[in-house]
């Protein structure tokens, strides 16, 4: 038989089986069940053999055999048994509705030993009890929603789940400890409503905790098991307020004060929270001159150059004060920064030399002339006093202290003296005495110990070897008294600093034939908060030389062709060698390896002299020549000399094809 099974989709899917039927040519008739299917029903929480129903087959007619029963399949747990003389089936374990709702078993009946047997279906149903309480999958979670919605926005939806079905299964949802009247919950769908807006609330945050109930009889909570869903609702603040000032709009400052010098601190004061309230200042005009610094984090205006109110007596500076929101708002000010009078001029007068004449014996009180100078101060620093200097002659007039009005202060004679020279000068100092405690400003910058510094080290130096330890001292106190160190220019990757201690290590291996100086700065600032002092000063690292560089010779091998009638002491060839390191590191000696009779060598030239005659006009020899510096570990190099005469030119090539030779391991370098 084939068998076929079909969906009943849209686009609808089969499947089909092939079941073969085999037919028992027997004579012997099965006990026949009095139904093809049974259906029975048995809650989940029945106790072990709880009766679920009976199943009969009968015999058939004049048969002596007794019927039997058994499970055949569906029962792979061995959760139900029959009785095998009575058909009676039982619960043989606990069961359970969430696992398996529905058992189909195939139940066989037998007569006696017969191999003939017949099979009915049963199937249970495993009845749902409220026995699962309500359970959040998510046990916390975290929403966030805009200060004006408004009420009856949905701003959440719970979820639990409950294994029971039909009532059982159900869930009602309620808020179980609630900070704010500002939330309900929608017990059916678990959706949590604003009731109202949070908008006059100072509270940033509410946490709801809900609770699940269940509809079965009697109903089952998640509390049972210490289960809820804490739920955080931040209320996101919106930037609707720009920044207000509360600084005044008007500020003094002295003219004479220094480059730094604190002039106004604006503040601006903004409602809104996080970003929205964070306020940054900015100068917008007025400052074209650019004679203030304002800190944009701290709204604190200082000094940038020095000022001088008989240039610039009042400067009208607009500020910005901006949130950080998006879009970000902002809100402007007017600054009146007024430039107070320091007595810092001196009073000039109008002419550097007066001349006029007066009529000799004329009584004391005579006019003779008005001299007037000018001051660039303000106010009292203004105002001019005027005397007379001590001189020849000068008691005989009298200047009048305010006007500057000249008069005679006794009868003059013209042949007793003719002309007077009179000086006259105002003063623009007074003293007064007063004591004043002094508060810490950061006013010394860091001071090296020296003005330069100038170090020599080896090349072969390790990398993190401790070169110079530099030293700045500042007179300042706490902060602005530390001091942290740097470099600002290029080291070449050579050297780092330190930044506590100062000191300057190297960061890589040096090599003098590469680069025999280093020159550069270093920094030592002050740890000030506000407008930190610096010094710099000069480095110079001198690499010395180390023997680390073998000589070399300029042509290896070297040949030389020399006539065979060369005469004795005659320079038959020179070589030359060069080694990169300094002073005897770098001289380089010659000489021969192997002791030679017919040829020499010059050590300080490299020129190679005959010795005595050649043995014959087709003569060839080789010699190994070394050129060793002069360092106290001498490094050297070797090289082949092939002579030959014009007669003999040979070809280069080595004697053997394999040369073997055994060293001491801990043979100095250079050596043969």
């Amino acid at each position: 038989l084939t068998v076929s099974a079909r969906d009943g989709g849209g686009l609808p899917s089969a499947t089909n089986a092939a079941i073969t039927v085999n037919i028992l040519q027997t004579a012997l008739a099965p006990a026949i069940f009095e139904r093809s299917r049974y259906t029975f029903s048995v809650p989940e929480d029945a106790p072990e053999e709880s009766l679920i129903g009976t199943v009969k087959a009968r015999e058939p007619p004049n048969s002596l055999e007794v019927v039997s029963y058994r499970i055949s399949s569906g029962n792979p747990h061995g959760r139900f048994s029959i009785d095998p003389q009575f058909g009676i089936i039982r619960t043989n374990k606990q069961l359970d509705h969430e696992t398996q709702s529905v058992v189909v078993l195939t139940i066989q009946s037998q007569l006696g030993n017969s191999p003939v047997y017949s099979s009915t279906q049963v199937n249970i149903s495993v009845i749902d009890v409220n026995d699962n309480p309500p359970v959040f999958l998510t046990k916390s979670d975290k929403v966030t929603i805009s200060h004006t919605q408004p009420p009856g926005t949905a701003v959440y939806i719970a979820h639990a789940e409950d294994k029971d079905s039909g009532l059982n299964g159900a869930i009602k949802y309620s808020i179980a400890s609630k900070q704010s009247n500002a939330f309900s919950i929608d017990p059916s769908l678990g959706v949590v409503n604003l009731t109202r807006t949070v908008f006059a609330d100072k509270q940033q945050e509410y946490t709801l905790h809900i609770a699940a109930e269940d509809c079965g009889s009697p109903p089952l909570t998640s509390l049972l098991i210490l289960d809820s869903l804490a739920v955080k609702i931040v209320i996101l603040d919106i930037n609707d307020n720009s920044p207000s000032f509360t600084s005044s709009p008007l500020s003094y400052v002295m003219e004479d004060v220094e480059v730094g010098f604190l002039v106004h601190h604006i503040i601006a004061k903004d409602p809104d929270e996080g970003r929205n309230g964070q306020v940054t200042y900015h100068l917008l005009s007025g400052n074209e001159n650019k004679a203030f610094v304002l800190d944009k984090i701290t709204g604190l205006l200082t000094t940038a150059q020095l000022l001088d109110r008989e240039i610039e007596e009042r400067y009208s500076l607009t500020v910005m004060a901006l949130d950080d929101g998006s879009p970000a708002l902002s809100s402007t000010q007017v600054l009146t920064i007024v430039v107070l009078d320091v007595n810092d001029e001196r009073p000039i007068f109008l002419k550097q030399l007066y001349e006029t004449t007066v009529r000799e014996n004329q009584d004391p009180g005579e006019f003779v002339i008005k001299v007037e100078a000018v001051d660039r101060d303000a106010g009292l620093n203004s105002l001019l006093q005027y005397e007379i200097l001590p001189g020849t002659g000068y008691e005989k007039f009298k200047m009048n202290s305010n006007s500057g009005e000249l008069v005679t202060a006794a009868s003059l004679d013209r042949e007793t003296q003719e002309f007077f020279s009179i000086k006259g000068s105002p003063s623009r100092s007074s003293t007064a005495q007063l004591y004043v405690t002094v508060l810490d400003e950061n006013d010394h910058n860091p001071l090296f110990a020296k003005s330069q510094y100038q170090i020599s080290v080896r090349e072969d130096l390790e990398e993190g070897s401790a070169i110079l330890d530099l030293f700045a001292s500042d007179e300042d106190h706490g902060l602005n008294g530390e001091v942290m160190y740097s470099l600002i220019d290029d080291t070449f990757g050579a050297f780092a600093i330190d930044s506590v201690t100062g000191s300057i290590v190297t960061t890589k291996a040096l090599d003098r034939e590469t680069k025999s100086q280093y020159t550069f700065r270093a920094v030592a600032c002050d740890c000030s908060t506000h407008l930190p002092r610096s010094t710099t000063v000069s480095v110079v690292v001198h690499v010395d030389d180390v023997n680390d560089n073998d000589p070399i010779f300029l042509q290896n091998p070297f040949r030389a062709f020399v006539p065979a009638e060369t005469t004795v002491n005659e320079t038959v060839a020179t070589v030359s060698a060069e080694d990169m390191d300094l002073d005897s590191n770098g001289a380089v000696v010659f000489g021969l390896m192997i002791a030679e009779t017919v040829f020499k060598i010059d050590a300080k030239t490299g020129d190679i002299i005959l010795q005595e005659p050649l043995a014959s006009e087709d003569f060839s020899t080789r010699l190994l020549v070394t050129a060793s510096d002069q360092g106290i570990l001498p490094r050297t190099a070797t090289a082949m000399v092939i002579i030959f005469t014009e007669e003999q030119e040979e070809e280069i090539s080595f004697s053997h094809s394999l040369y073997e030779a055994s060293v001491p391991e801990n043979s100095a370098a250079g050596g043969h």
